[in-house]
């Protein structure tokens, strides 16, 4: 079978919830499916970084089978690893598979209904290679999974495993199939992507590299690639490698997302978070002396355990004082098992007001900063139905029919609703 080109529609059917890294690895088990013939079948590749997460993909595994009364329904992704159980007993579905074995094709040739090992045992990951994805133009590829830190939040290392990095003569392999296949932009994305070549027990990189030398190699390598991205990125652990690229590579693109998560140093340390306040400042400070047009997007958590008033203040203050126009909130969720369920909660109308409060502060931010790209000519990576994305990764919609996977000029003409409008601009 050809490999799917950019936008192209392929079965069996995967439903992908929660991070890009899941979107990479669906396309993994999509090739496994197909490999071992699986027929009538729905795979749900969950997530569990929230309790809303969690919920959605309970929602989703009921619509499905209310929808598909005869399909088989199996159930994967970090929901399932860590809760197997719970998601064997569903009546809707058929089998759980773990997040290890979900990128094995021998998991797909058996009916077991539970195949789920210790994935805190896993030392290695295999280079899986795809030539393309479903119904997408720009490209995901895993260059690290699992995570060593243990932020009182975060249940995420329980359902990855540890930090393991993927060999960079394999991301560069992969990188330029994607790229032979007609895919102009690639985000090289994993859990902790900033911990990429710290798996070794000497304390060397793998490989000799950190993150921005790795983004250094696969530009240098892979020439004929357009664009390049990094998904969330820790502030602790900003290599000076990423500030020379925003420096002197045009093919990094300007748009940096990172895992700030508050902006209050109370908060931070007891999330147990490696940076400060002034640290992550100092980040976006450096990042604009190097590109003066660089963008921030960033995580936050809103109404932590033990945050008051004031420390949120702080963290709301932060979007302006950063720079931030890229937000995503998530009200604090107690995952199980893990400190912060057992520190004092912030009563829930709280927690609520305060993502409010701070997803309005993001939207004012992004709407002003659109407003000033009016009248600048800019370039749009097409995605589908005339709408795309610019270096800066606003969502432009486009006044003419473009090809999707292609790279059009286009001069913005508009601004409004957190989106751009533009007008084909002519050379």
């Amino acid at each position: 079978m050809s490999p799917p080109r950019p936008g192209q529609s392929t079965n069996p059917e995967i439903i992908t919830l929660g991070c890009r890294l899941n979107t990479f690895e669906s396309e993994v088990i999509r090739a496994n499916a197909r490999s071992a013939n699986l027929g009538d079948v729905v795979i749900v590749n969950t997530c569990a970084v929230t309790a809303e997460a969690e919920r959605q993909a309970r929602q989703t595994i009921r619509r499905l089978r209310r929808g598909n009364p005869r399909t088989r329904i199996i159930v994967t992704g970090c929901a399932a690893q860590v809760n197997p159980d719970f998601f064997a007993g569903m009546p809707e579905v058929d089998q759980v598979i773990g997040n290890e074995e979900k990128l094995e094709p021998s998991a797909y040739t058996v009916t077991t209904p539970v195949q789920v090992t210790d994935i805190m045992e896993v030392r290695e990951t295999a280079g899986h290679m795809i030539a393309g994805f479903e119904d997408r133009t720009r490209a995901f590829v895993q260059v690290q999974q699992g995570c060593d830190h243990r932020c009182t939040f975060c249940i995420i290392p329980f359902a990855r495993g540890p930090n393991r990095s993927v060999p960079a003569a394999r991301i560069v392999n992969q990188i330029r199939t994607l790229t032979e296949n007609g895919y102009s932009e690639v985000v090289m994305t994993g859990v902790d992507v900033s911990s990429y070549g710290n798996d070794y027990p000497d304390g060397q990189a793998r490989d000799g590299l950190n993150l921005g030398a790795l983004a250094r190699q696969v530009l240098d390598q892979v020439p004929d690639l357009k664009r390049l991205r990094l998904s969330s990125l820790d502030p602790a652990y900003m290599d000076d490698g990423i500030f020379r690229l925003l420096a002197d590579e045009p093919r990094f693109m300007p748009h940096l997302h990172l895992s700030l998560q508050a902006g209050d140093d109370t908060v931070l340390k007891r999330m147990k978070r490696r940076h400060s306040r002034a640290e992550a400042l100092d980040v976006c400070r450096r990042a604009r002396a190097m590109r003066p047009d660089v963008v921030f997007g960033a995580d936050l958590i809103a109404g932590f355990p033990t945050e008051t008033d004031d420390m949120f203040e702080n963290t709301l203050a932060a979007v302006g004082e950063m720079g931030l126009i890229y937000l995503h909130v998530f009200p604090y969720s107690p995952r199980p098992n893990t400190p912060a369920e057992r520190m004092p909660p912030v009563p829930a109308p709280v927690i609520k007001d305060r993502a409010s409060r701070l997803r309005a502060a993001g939207e004012t931010a992004l709407n002003r900063f659109l407003k000033g790209r009016v009248g600048d000519l800019t370039e749009v990576l097409v995605e589908k139905n005339n709408v795309g994305r610019c270096p800066h990764f606003s969502q432009v919609d486009l006044s003419f029919d473009a090809q999707p996977g292609s790279i059009v000029p286009v001069r913005i003409s508009g601004a409004g609703g957190g989106r751009l409008t533009g007008n084909r601009a002519v050379p």
